[in-house]
């Protein structure tokens, strides 16, 4: 009874040492998997980290142009701006030129205008003194 029992026992324990031995294969199966996972991640984390400092760069990059473009455009913009102020300032003095050349002008017109009536007027005197002297 106690050979029988031992033997059930040895049983027992040979049939628990191998399910003992799978679940420790099993076990450090699932740990090299999840070793190779966790490097996995970590690769995939050092690649994630390297696109993240490559885009900050980028970015960097890029505001530094952007910056440089705003400062570029600005300057023109105030050149610009400073050239419209000295057009509009000749614009101004050119109108008042034109103004005064109109007003000139206007003025001899007016002389000229006199001037020919008078002629007229001294043509008719000298016409009537010669018909007059003629008559004489």
């Amino acid at each position: 009874l106690i050979s029988s029992a031992t033997k059930s026992l040895r049983m027992e324990t040979e049939i628990l040492e191998k399910k003992l031995q799978d679940a420790q294969m099993k076990l450090a199966e699932k740990d090299g998997d999840k070793e190779k996972e966790i490097q996995s991640l970590k690769r995939l984390i050092s690649e994630l980290e390297f696109q993240l400092t490559m885009e900050k760069s980028n970015n960097e990059s890029f505001l530094d142009k952007l910056r440089k473009e705003i400062k570029h455009k600005s300057d023109e913009l105030e050149k610009l701006t400073q050239e419209r102020t000295q057009l509009i300032h000749s614009l101004s003095q050119v109108q008042e030129e034109n103004s005064l050349l109109q007003d000139t002008v206007r003025r001899e017109c007016e002389e000229r205008f006199e001037l020919t009536a008078a002629l007229g007027r001294a043509r008719d005197q000298v016409l009537e003194l010669r018909r007059l002297s003629g008559t004489l």
